[in-house]
């Protein structure tokens, strides 16, 4: 018998409407969280070897930190306009051929 292997999931972690503290609440810890992988991340690949090539995670924290602040921008503005906002937050798995 051939066996089917599935190669595609899809996890709906974020699906509602929101106050602006509530999505600040819940985009930055997502966005913090990623930060936080790839500061262990960075630390993992010194651990062997102090001349590790670390341009990727490090870019990355840069990359990260700089949309923490554009949300916070972003989530001011809604605040002030006293606005709910909607997040649809689908994060889609597959395998890599």
């Amino acid at each position: 018998m051939e066996s089917l292997t599935k190669t595609k999931q899809k996890i709906q972690l974020v699906d509602g409407t929101f106050t602006a503290s509530e999505t600040a609440d819940v985009v930055l810890a997502l966005i913090n969280e990623k930060i936080n992988f790839h500061k262990l991340q960075r630390i993992s690949w010194c651990e062997g070897s102090a001349d590790a090539d670390t341009k990727y995670p490090d870019e990355r924290i840069a990359e990260l930190e700089k949309e923490k602040e554009i949300t916070k921008e972003f989530v001011a503005q809604i605040r002030h306009l006293g606005k709910k906002l909607r997040i649809n937050g689908v994060l889609e798995i597959s395998v890599e051929e």
